[in-house]
């Protein structure tokens, strides 16, 4: 391409006249002897190009200004060091406003100035190579347009009276169509965003339960603006007789969908847990119903269970990452074994395994998004964070807080987080007399129950437990035991347990066959006890034990306790 001031040469083409009075002008200014606001013919000149071989020579003043003025966006062509205006099409004089010829850009093109343009000029014509600056605004009467604004260098060729100078062509493609259907876009999934993160946060626990054992914080972290709401979860759910179930998962996917599955596993383990069955007993009652809820989803999980008495935390995995044990010494390990594939998956036999937990020490559960990068193996997010829960000796939800920073967790994180942390409290003086526990072994006759009685009352007043609650846990003592004599076999025990706010009563048998609250006719001789004990208790419950065998055990509330 070759410019002169006000012409092109194409060769090989035709040429024609620059004085045609027919011919199309652009409005830029005004010249001697020509209208006002119409560029001014190009004068006829010698062309030295040489003819093409079809015997053209090229293309004059007013070709290109109806080939430039047809176009119907905004065109400009500027030269020099100081991009003086060349031409302007008609496109560009009804965005802009007219501009007079010859003027330097940073005077006439002022709109080129406010969208940082200039720079974008002098780096074309030291280059020679074009440059593109994408999607700038361009503020209008009634709404801003958007457009692509292409420089491409130009050598505008000498004439009589002006030598050859490089310039540049400014392309301006409007783009506002496409910025608005992708600001639409935005919006869309914005609030689609928005309502996942809304159902995720209303499937989670809203306040997590606080067992009398146990301290408990949990801190739930969204994935970043760019990244989609995935299926983190956990809970908290308290079994009675002083025993928690805390569970922690991740379903596969975003979205809505995979919270909604989210949310359907978290109900479901709730259920379950209610039954007090083994952990890998949870774990394969939810396999069964990941398949049937969405084949195609899988969701990983960890389903634990703290019993004060052994101080022992049970425990069953399904493809869930390694818990963390945190000991008073701050020694950490790392609990992976034993461990199943993820729910849904089908045809596997999840089992269960026991870790010492004892006073003074933590337990992490976690999801993928807190250890996992893009950049890095998974395993080097983990060995982060067992080395930052090992300087980590604080409450849970400090606990939680420092992993996030530990780990690098900030709010355009590209993955959800979720983290539950326990704590099991060192206690003295004072506090410690609080939670107390005593035990006897029954060997069975008709002495037992007598033995229980006296038993209960004895601790119970050593504890200095009001007369009224003293009575309610001897009767309750007499109901278990005698319903053990009468349906249960040896070996019996009687185990009493106090903590800050409850106390608990708790009758174990080598017999597996829950009790169930009946309606007991007026003439009916037996069948009162459960229903006795269930009346004056706050709560009551039977579980299997691992060993054989079954407890059945009642809870009263403490006065006062909240």
């Amino acid at each position: 391409m070759n410019l002169t001031r006000w012409a092109i040469r194409l060769p090989g083409t035709q040429r024609r006249n620059a004085a045609s009075p027919e011919g199309g002008a652009s409005q830029v200014g005004r010249g001697p002897g020509d209208e006002p606001g119409v560029v001014p013919a190009a004068r006829e000149h010698h062309d030295p190009t040489p003819p093409g071989p079809h015997g053209g020579q090229g293309v004059d003043a007013r070709a290109i200004h109806e080939l430039l003025g047809q176009v119907p966006t905004p065109v400009a062509v500027v030269r020099g060091p100081d991009h003086r205006v060349a031409y302007v099409n008609g496109s560009y004089a009804a965005l802009f406003g007219t501009r007079v010829p010859g003027r330097p850009a940073r005077e006439s093109l002022t709109e080129l100035v406010d969208i940082g343009l200039l720079p974008l000029l002098d780096q074309v014509q030291r280059s020679g190579t074009p440059r593109t600056l994408k999607t700038r605004s361009v503020p209008g009467d009634t709404r801003d347009s958007y457009f692509t604004f292409t420089c491409t260098p130009v050598r505008v060729a000498a004439t009589a009276d002006d030598p050859a100078q490089r310039g540049v062509l400014v392309f301006a493609t409007d783009v506002t169509d496409q910025v608005v259907a992708a600001e639409r876009l935005r919006e869309s999934e914005s609030q689609q965003r928005a309502a996942a993160v809304t159902l995720q946060h209303s499937l989670l626990p809203q306040r997590l339960e606080q067992p009398d054992d146990l301290r408990v914080a949990a801190t739930y972290q969204p994935g970043g603006i760019d990244a989609a709401v995935g299926g983190d979860w956990y809970d908290v759910i308290t079994l009675g007789a002083g025993r928690t179930a805390v569970v922690i998962g991740d379903v596969m996917g975003r979205g809505v969908r995979a919270a909604a599955v989210m949310g359907q596993l978290r109900t479901a383990v709730r259920a379950y847990a209610r039954l007090d069955l083994p952990p890998h007993e949870v774990l394969q009652l939810l396999d069964g119903l990941a398949a049937e809820i969405d084949s195609s989803q899988i969701a990983t999980c960890v389903y634990a269970v703290y019993d004060p008495n052994e101080g022992t935390l049970t425990y069953a995995s399904a493809g869930h990452l390694p818990i963390f044990i945190r000991e008073p010494d701050a020694t950490v390990r790392r609990v992976s074994d034993p461990t199943g594939p993820p729910l849904g998956t089908g045809g596997w036999l999840h089992t269960s395994g026991a870790v010492p937990f004892g006073p003074g020490s933590s337990v992490v559960l976690y999801t993928d998004g807190l250890v996992e990068r893009r950049d890095a193996d998974i395993d080097e997010g983990i060995d982060t964070l067992e080395r930052a829960l090992a300087g980590a000796g604080d409450s849970p939800q400090i606990v939680c807080d420092r992993l996030l920073r530990a780990l690098g967790i900030s709010e355009d994180h590209d993955d959800d987080v979720a983290i539950l942390a326990l704590t099991c409290p060192e206690r003295h003086g004072d506090e410690a007399d609080l939670f107390r526990g005593a035990a006897l072994d029954l060997l069975g006759g008709i002495e037992a129950a007598p033995r229980a009685r006296a038993f209960a009352d004895g601790v119970l007043a050593s504890w200095r437990f009001p007369e009224e609650l003293r009575e309610l846990g001897v009767l309750a003592a007499s109901e278990l035991v005698a319903n053990s004599l009468k349906h249960g076999r040896a070996p019996m025990g009687l185990r009493l347990r106090r903590t800050d706010r409850r106390l608990i009563v708790e009758v174990t048998d080598g017999d597996e066959h829950l009790p169930r609250r009946q309606q007991a006719e007026p003439a009916d001789e037996a069948g009162r006890g459960i229903a006795v004990v269930a009346t004056i208790a706050a709560e009551w419950g039977a579980r299997r034990l691992p060993e054989g065998g079954k407890a059945v055990w009642a809870e009263f509330a403490l006065p006062g306790a909240s």
